[in-house]
């Protein structure tokens, strides 16, 4: 596996950037399903379609590496201004996106918070969270699933976003597991 370097930091959760940028296409592109789901103040939306479009240049080879991980946290703090749950999921969704740049880990972030978004916006239909994820799956392409192989199992690295942290756990755990199960 290669390991990706961000500062003096090696993390296998990182990958190339030639890899991140692969994977940016499909994490922009599970978030940006949901993202009709986010209705929030006029600043807070501009910054979610800031991170839409950064990330998706990113993912297309355009953009600065350094200028997309300094940006990577404006979505986090526009989450924090949606008006129902479902929202904020969805925010974080393009929050987990745009942080690909930093680190390719992040690309099963941006899936499972869409999973997330989906889940609260049709409580009574939990389906849905099913046909997302088969969606999920069905939208990336054989370099993209070769770039999600390289990164470690949930959980077996002890820091990252693929640790034990917030990823590892409820839904966000659960979409990410059966995620890296069904492209092994």
């Amino acid at each position: 596996m290669k390991l990706g370097h961000y500062g003096s930091v090696a993390s296998i959760q990182t990958l190339s950037d030639a890899d991140r940028r692969v994977i940016a296409r499909w994490a922009i592109a599970c978030a940006e399903r949901v993202l009709p789901l986010f209705h929030a103040d006029a600043d807070a939306s501009r910054a979610i379609e800031d991170a839409v479009a950064r990330t998706q240049a990113y993912g297309g080879g355009q953009g600065g590496t350094a200028d997309a991980i300094a940006k990577r946290m404006v979505a986090v703090k526009a989450a924090g201004a949606a008006t129902t749950p479902a929202g904020a999921a969805a925010a974080r969704s393009i929050a987990q996106a745009a942080a690909v740049p930093h680190m390719a880990a992040h690309a099963l972030g941006a899936a499972a918070y869409a999973i997330k978004a989906v889940s609260l916006a049709n409580l009574a239909q939990p389906d849905l969270v099913s046909n997302e994820i088969t969606w999920q799956l069905a939208e990336l392409t054989e370099a993209e699933r070769a770039v999600l192989r390289q990164l470690p199992a949930l959980g077996a690295s002890s820091s990252g976003p693929l640790g034990p942290g917030l990823l590892a756990n409820g839904i966000l755990g659960s979409t990410i597991r059966e995620i890296q199960t069904r492209i092994a």
